[in-house]
């Protein structure tokens, strides 16, 4: 099993920018296909991004197409996602996850498609 760790989480202004980090141990995260998720208060978890075992090809939520980017690191075991132009609708609580499964794009969004998750970091945009 491999263990998470997200960092980076914090309080932004409209407009701003933050990097999210997960750092990974136990098991490399060459062969896994990693994403995030996050919670929203009071909404269920919804799909962030997501970065492909295989070929690291990455899949969006529609709406942060553009302005968020999702890359993995796998000398370091360690996922990243910038997440620029961030508005008040980016507060909630960011999740890195992990599939030991080389999941189809149309799976990747899917919650319950990782076996493996962080505990979260608390991400609020607010003036």
């Amino acid at each position: 099993q491999v263990q998470l760790s997200e960092s980076g989480g914090g309080l932004v202004q409209p407009g701003g920018s933050l990097r999210l980090s997960c750092a990974a141990s136990g098991r490399t995260l060459y062969g896994y296909t990693m994403a995030w998720f996050r919670q929203p208060p009071g909404k269920d978890r919804e799909f962030v991004a997501a970065v492909k075992r295989s070929t690291s090809s990455t899949s969006y939520r529609n709406s942060l197409k553009g302005r968020f980017t999702i890359v993995r690191d796998n000398a370091k075991n360690m996922l990243y996602l910038q997440m620029n132009n961030l508005n008040p609708d980016g507060t909630a609580v960011y999740y890195c996850a992990a599939s030991p499964r080389g999941l189809i794009t149309s799976s990747l969004a899917g919650v319950h498609e990782y076996e493996n998750w962080g505990q979260g970091t608390q991400v609020t945009v607010s003036s």
